[in-house]
């Protein structure tokens, strides 16, 4: 065991607020550096810093965690304030053509995907009210709130098996994977809500169902968008929010592509190892993502902190040859995915489950589920 990680590094997010400030101020090649930064910056980081094996003791109290907590208790104002600027500068800046609106508002997006969504990821997995605010606040900003019931109700539940429709599938390209989650996952996640409230003997349209507040709260960025910046800047507010949601869908493909429990007959599964969950130890991707890529450690507690979650070594979980960055830009390109992801499937089978010998039922996701 090591100590706690230097938690000033986890801070380089709000080193982007700043660009995307100056970027709308100055317009022309500056519009490229938010997508810049998130993705080639830190791939060259990646190369540049290496990997980090350590494991810091899992037990070290929450005091010791304050500041790299407060990064993601802070993220949502800042986010806020650097959202609502853009929605009232961007439309009525002279010097910005439409191009240069369009791309600003998509760099925007990177970072409300790449940062705002990771955070709210960590936060949604918290007991703190506070936390939990946070992460509702963050999703409904990119219009993305049923993210949280999806989650935590039938990611973690079902990662690797049929009814886990984020379980990208093996040979499945990430132009097939998106729209097939755009639609599963809202309905997936309305279902688990119904179930659970179902279970408690209370009626779907109880006021404890959480997508009465996700619509409350979309509804309300949306309103806030049209005052602030008119039909331009809902717009424009749009661009951002896809833009976040296919930021998040593509760390989604690669978290788990092709890896799948172990069918036990009726419907049954075993149960979720290390082995299910993509990971990277690059150590600058780790400080952006906020440990994201020690993946497989979340999934077996995910209501740890990320500073002190652990990483394994690469017989017990899967490791990818990059950081999530740099690997998202390879997905986006199919042949490329597959000739880089496909052959260390196919090696982790054979590490793994050397006596399944029909993977057809696997990679099309026609196992029964209970």
């Amino acid at each position: 065991m090591t100590r706690v990680p230097n938690a000033l590094p986890f801070w380089l997010s709000l080193c982007l607020p700043p660009l995307a400030v100056f970027a709308m101020v100055q317009g022309g090649w500056t519009i490229a550096l938010l997508p810049l930064a998130t993705w080639f910056l830190f791939t060259l980081l990646d190369a540049l810093a290496g990997l980090n094996t350590d494991n810091p003791d899992p037990a070290t109290p929450e005091a010791q965690l304050t500041l790299h907590r407060l990064v993601t208790l802070v993220w949502f104002p800042v986010q806020f304030a650097l959202l609502c600027l853009m929605l009232w500068y961007v439309p009525q800046a002279e010097h910005l053509g439409t191009a240069e609106r369009f791309w600003l508002f998509f760099g925007m997006g990177v970072v409300s995907g790449t940062i705002g969504i990771n955070y709210s990821h960590e936060l949604m997995h918290q007991k703190s009210r506070l936390e939990r605010w946070l992460a509702d606040l963050l999703l409904a900003s990119v219009l993305y709130s049923h993210f949280r019931s999806e989650h935590l109700r039938v990611h973690h539940l079902h990662v690797g098996t049929p009814r886990d429709p984020v379980t990208a599938r093996y040979n499945e390209g990430f132009h097939r994977f998106l729209p097939r989650v755009l639609v599963s996952c809202p309905q997936s996640a309305w279902k688990a809500e119904v179930a659970m409230l179902a279970r408690k003997g209370l009626p779907w349209h109880d006021l404890s169902n959480p997508f009465w507040r996700y619509a409350v709260l979309q509804t309300g960025f949306l309103v806030l968008a049209l005052i602030l910046g008119g039909w331009a800047g809902l717009g424009l507010f749009l661009v951002q929010a896809f833009t976040a949601i296919w930021q998040l869908e593509l760390v989604n493909y690669i978290e788990h592509y092709g890896l799948t429990r172990r069918h036990l007959g009726n419907g049954k599964y075993e149960h979720v190892l290390p082995r299910h969950s993509w990971n990277a130890e690059h150590k600058a991707s780790n400080w952006l993502l906020i440990n994201l890529q020690r993946h497989s450690d979340h999934h077996y507690k995910p209501d740890r902190r990320f500073p002190v979650l652990q990483t394994y070594p690469a017989d017990e979980a899967p490791q990818l040859p990059f950081g999530y960055p740099l690997m998202t830009m390879a997905a986006m390109v199919p042949p490329l995915w597959k000739r880089l992801m496909n052959r260390r499937v196919k090696a982790w089978r054979k590490q793994h489950y050397p006596d399944i010998t029909d993977w057809h039922p696997y990679n099309k996701a026609l196992n029964p589920v209970a």
